[in-house]
């Protein structure tokens, strides 16, 4: 007698399938990392820029210091450029084609306040140029935020993340330097200011302070 052929073993198609779906899982699970909630709004808060902390790490203990340091007086600095000398030399700008920025001091006359904008008389000063003083409190412009040079947008993300750390160094003026002025005792009180001023009318000095100063 022959001996019982032996049977083939039959695989279905399903069972392969269900076979290869269970590695694939296996291995999706040993190489996946679970973040939990906690832990994925930290890594959003990392990455998202706040400029009040840029801010507090850098005005009071880098800007304001540099602008105090090379302030150039006034009227001093407006005859020197208009003398021809290089902008370069007496201040900043945050790229090329840009106006300038200038650190600058000086004493003079306060006349009477127009919204956020007190004019002012310097001595030596052409009354060809309008100097003035922002007091907020609206405060406009960059010029704190280049006038040191130290501030490049290539540390930052966008022009928005740019902007808003001009906006907070001119929000730390308006509510600290600023805070205690009274902008209804000005007129006719001589005033002694430090600050900066970006040059984008020659005939127009508008300075947003890190100094103020009344005169007994």
């Amino acid at each position: 007698m022959h001996a019982a052929p032996a049977r083939r073993r039959l695989f279905r198609p399903a069972i392969v399938w269900s076979v290869l779906a269970l590695v694939v899982l296996v291995a999706g699970g040993l190489t996946t990392t679970f973040v939990s909630t906690e832990e994925d709004s930290a890594a959003a808060s990392e990455t998202t820029f706040d400029p009040a902390h840029y801010a507090d790490e850098r005005f009071d203990d880098e800007i304001v210091p540099q602008i105090e340091d090379e302030a150039v007086p006034l009227a001093t600095l407006l005859t020197d450029l208009d003398g021809g000398a290089d902008q370069a030399d007496f201040g900043n700008a945050p790229g090329e084609g840009s106006s300038f920025s200038f650190p600058v001091s000086f004493s003079g006359v306060a006349g009477a306040p127009n919204g956020s904008i007190l004019p002012v008389t310097v001595e030596g000063v052409s009354s060809d140029v309008t100097v003035q003083v922002q007091i907020g409190p609206a405060l406009n412009g960059t010029a704190l935020r280049d006038v040191t040079g130290t501030v490049s947008f290539n540390e930052f993300t966008n022009q928005l993340e740019f902007q808003e750390v001009a906006t907070e160094f001119n929000n730390r003026v308006r509510d600290g330097i600023l805070a205690d002025v009274d902008p209804a005792s000005l007129e006719g009180a001589t005033i002694e200011v430090v600050g900066a001023f970006t040059r984008v009318n020659p005939a127009l000095v508008s300075v947003v302070p890190v100094s103020f100063e009344v005169a007994p």
